[in-house]
């Protein structure tokens, strides 16, 4: 660990930080990060293995980057990927300001003074100049042909709400730190996940003492590599030059098969046979266990068909209560089917590990153990509880009590630790659970039991900290430990060194972000993140209090506190058989892999076969798995090792496929002043 390195992964995440809003939101570009594989990371990562290291080699050998130095600057600007786009930005500011903008075009939620409802730290404060501070948000302060200065955006406005929503974010990323520490030793080195973007990422560092990778050397690498970065290419020269170009098409179209699977159809299956292929899915699904990679592909089909039997007689397990959009925040059974595979999975997790984690939790307070313990997993589970508990704490302290804030933060633990399990053992880099702790407590308690303000905190907590995940911080970590753990560098450390990246992105990040918004408009900004998150939490409370309404029992809901709460609760009971349905078949599915050698899915079909990431890329993991059956059966373990360079190739094909375009659309914008037509490689 040299200070150069962590200079060099510090600047890193100020660059990435700064420039990622540009990137995604002026310039249109594919996402710089996107998902758990961030193009611009790996992109750099690869670009410096390949044209920096060997033109420093000929300046002066000292200059070279070693591999140890490579693996910690990638891990810090990693940490900080959380931050700039969907996993927070994204969705934060507009989802702190524009409540005030809606309220004032519905008239339910004047009604309702549904405003009122929400602690005032949670929002800004609008009071002290509204045309400035929410119009100028709004509308922008800029000028055609004129930018506002910094000191130009209110940020008085946002004093007292920051002040508020930062020590949560930053608690709660600094225990998921903590706690992916203590999980780190015994999913790597007890039950050896294969991790296959640290593998990946691992493969292009140069090896002790050399200046380059030997898979640098590899001719399949570079034919994988150069023939996917050469067919983005050429599609990102047609989108800029239509008439002279023409598009390689990366889409099979079986529509036409559809009427042979009506439950199919008929559950909005048919976009399944047209999917768009993804090389970076099939070098994925290269390196994973073949029922990894047929579970993924499979599951958008089996979810279809099962959504498709359910209607067909007259039964929805995809709709629910309330208006917000796509159904997000609302009770369902798909939720719940979702939260209840991944609640059985988390307890798998923690059976599988639980003399390791009694160990570590007993060594944690002082006392003895029974397994060898590392002092890094000790001292992150002591900062993992102090960080979680004060998390807890704020929650309670804002009008949850400390019982529902408990339940949240369970759910949410349960989120994150199997989101980072999946990828640490699928490698599913897009990934988007879909079940959100202010549904499933919704669900466990019920409305009359919660009350509408509590409701309304957990919502705006849910639409804050986690509405569109894929871009979270635990699997960012958790693979970034597992890299820096081939490279021998020092875990304990270099968790300390992700917070301060994590701090340092959010100092960078939140201002730029809040400068361009009140410059150019929230207009310019997606439609997604500005028109319809902002809304989801008033418009499910609005839907909460109108039931309650209905039902005679607001004044009831409202004035519960404390215990008093759960025995008023009502769970709903179409969810709870959904949850224990989708528990139930994560379970079996382990059963069957821990009781058989022959048995053919993954649980991970279970957790993922209802969610968005798997309807787009199940056509490329089942492609993937097609390739790697081949491979084996006819060419066994010596031709799938000879074959690995070309899968990496695949995906670094892919990842500089994406790089390139955003380099030279960033240029092209400098020269010109204009935008460059948009061109994306990975899903959106």
């Amino acid at each position: 660990m040299t200070f150069r390195a962590i200079i060099l992964g510090l600047l890193g995440v100020v660059a990435l930080c700064g420039f990622n809003y540009i990137n995604d939101n002026i310039l249109n570009q594919t996402y710089l990060v996107g998902n758990n594989l961030p193009v611009a990371v790996y992109g750099a990562l690869i670009l410096a293995v390949v044209l920096l290291n060997p033109l420093l080699a000929r300046l002066n050998r000292r200059w070279v980057l070693n591999g140890r130095e490579l693996a910690l600057m990638l891990s810090l600007v990693l940490a900080s990927c959380c931050i700039p786009a969907s996993g927070l930005l994204r969705t934060f500011t507009s989802s702190l300001i524009l409540p005030h903008h809606f309220s004032r075009l519905n008239p339910g939620w004047t009604e309702k003074q549904i405003i009122k409802l929400a602690p005032e730290q949670m929002l800004a404060d609008t009071s002290t100049d509204e045309d400035t501070v929410l119009n100028g948000f709004v509308q922008g302060l800029g000028e055609a042909n004129r930018h506002i200065a910094f000191s130009d955006v209110p940020w008085y406005a946002w004093t007292r709400t920051l002040a508020f929503w930062l020590p949560i974010i930053l608690t709660l990323w600094l225990a998921l730190t903590a706690l992916a520490v203590v999980l780190h030793r015994q999913w790597s080195d007890h039950e050896l996940l294969p991790y296959p973007l640290a593998e990946f990422a691992d493969s292009l560092l140069p090896a002790e003492g050399q200046t380059t990778s030997p898979l640098l050397r590899n001719r399949l690498f570079w034919i994988g590599t150069l023939t996917v970065f050469l067919i983005h290419f050429n599609n990102f020269l047609a989108t800029s030059f239509p008439d002279g170009m023409v598009q390689i098409t990366r889409s099979i179209n079986l529509t036409a098969m559809v009427d042979l699977f009506p439950y199919i159809q008929k559950g909005g299956g048919a976009r399944l046979l047209a999917p768009i292929i993804y090389a970076t899915v099939i070098g994925v699904a290269y390196f994973v266990p073949k029922e990894v990679s047929l579970s993924i592909g499979i599951g958008p089909f089996l979810w279809a068909a099962l959504v498709g039997a359910f209607a067909t007689y007259g039964f929805s397990l995809t709709s629910g209560s309330g208006p917000s959009a796509s159904g997000y925040l609302s009770l369902k059974p798909q939720t719940f089917a979702l939260f209840g595979a991944n609640l059985g999975v988390f307890g798998v997790v923690l059976f599988c590990g639980r003399h390791y984690y009694l160990s570590v939790a007993r060594r944690a307070v002082g006392a003895g153990g029974r397994l060898d313990v590392d002092a890094g997993a000790i001292w992150g589970a002591r900062l993992f509880i102090l960080f979680m508990a004060a998390f807890v704490a704020q929650l309670a302290l804002v009008g949850l009590g400390w019982q529902v804030a408990v339940m949240y933060a369970g759910v949410l633990l349960v989120f994150y630790v199997v989101m980072g399990r999946v990828f640490a053992e699928t490698g599913l880099f897009y990934n988007q659970p879909m079940f959100f702790p202010c549904v499933a407590v919704w669900g466990l308690l019920g409305a009359q039991a919660l009350g509408p303000r509590a409701m309304l905190i957990m919502f705006m907590l849910t639409t804050v900290l986690l509405v569109d995940p894929r871009e979270s911080l635990m699997p960012f970590v958790v693979n970034s430990l597992r890299l820096l753990q081939i490279r021998r560098v020092p875990l304990g450390r270099s968790a300390c060194l992700f917070g301060v990246a994590i701090i340092l992105g959010l100092l960078v990040a939140l201002p730029l972000t809040l400068y361009f918004q009140y410059d150019l408009g929230y207009a310019k900004w997606d439609t997604w993140a500005g028109q319809y998150v902002p809304k989801m939490a008033f418009d499910n409370t609005v839907s909460v209090v109108e039931t309650l309404e209905a039902q005679g029992s607001l004044e009831k809901a409202s004035a519960l506190r404390g215990w008093a709460r759960f025995g008023a609760m009502a769970p709903d009971r179409l969810c709870m058989a959904a949850l224990a349905g989708g528990a139930a078949l994560a379970l079996l599915c382990y059963l069957g892999r821990l009781r058989t050698t022959w048995w053919p899915l993954h649980p991970v079909l279970f957790l993922t076969w209802a969610t968005e990431p798997p309807w787009r890329l199940s056509g490329s993991f089942l492609l993937g798995w097609l390739l790697k059956t081949t491979i084996v059966k006819y060419g066994g373990s010596r031709l799938y090792q000879a074959l690995k360079p070309l899968f990496f190739g695949l995906i670094a094909g892919e990842v500089f496929g994406a790089v390139v375009p955003s380099i030279v659309g960033t240029l092209y914008y400098l020269i010109t002043g204009m935008p460059p037509k948009q061109f994306w490689v990975l899903p959106l």
